[in-house]
């Protein structure tokens, strides 16, 4: 498809046309599914690993099973990440910190509970007085992965249920004035 530069800006048949003037605030049509869809397809997460599940969460980064497929990426920093994935146990010490990070995340933000220790504080919530017993008491968590630890396959499936979840969300931002 060939541009002349005389017949000015031609959009692309597979993007949502922007609208113009004082409306533009203001998303039509299928602007929500757009954004979502790359929202969706582009999870950078930050990784909260303290114990024995961050070791399936590196292997589900490596290459075997190969997170960048899905579009989540590793991100160093909260400020450049929106999906948190907290995975091992979790320790009154260290909630603190973890409440630290997610507040510095950018809206939207989401996390995953990776694993029964941050689900539930796991087998050491009973015996242990410094144990949390469940990451969601500190921070709204949207999926859960059960196990102990989970696979990488599990971590994967959750990934996916939590694009599921982007995508049936409405772009309530598009509409602020």
């Amino acid at each position: 498809m060939s541009h002349d530069p005389a017949q000015g800006s031609a959009a692309l048949p597979h993007a949502p046309a922007a609208p113009v003037g004082p409306e533009a605030h203001v998303m039509v049509g299928n602007a929500d599914l757009f954004v979502n869809w790359a929202r969706k397809s582009s999870l950078w997460y930050l990784l909260f690993a303290t114990a024995c599940c961050g070791i399936e969460l590196m292997q589900a980064g490596a290459s075997r099973y190969d997170l960048d497929r899905f579009g989540a990426v590793f991100r160093a920093t909260p400020r450049q990440a929106d999906l948190m994935i907290v995975a091992g146990t979790i320790t009154h010490k260290m909630a603190e910190r973890l409440k630290r990070l997610y507040d510095q995340m950018p809206e939207p933000k989401y996390v995953i509970s990776m694993g029964s220790c941050a689900n539930t504080g796991g087998p050491f919530y009973k015996d242990s007085y410094c144990v949390v017993k469940g990451v969601d008491l500190l921070i709204p968590v949207d999926v859960y992965i059960p196990g102990c630890p989970p696979r990488p396959e599990a971590l994967i499936d959750g990934i996916m249920q939590l694009q599921k979840i982007i995508m049936k969300k409405k772009n309530f931002a598009a509409n602020k004035a």
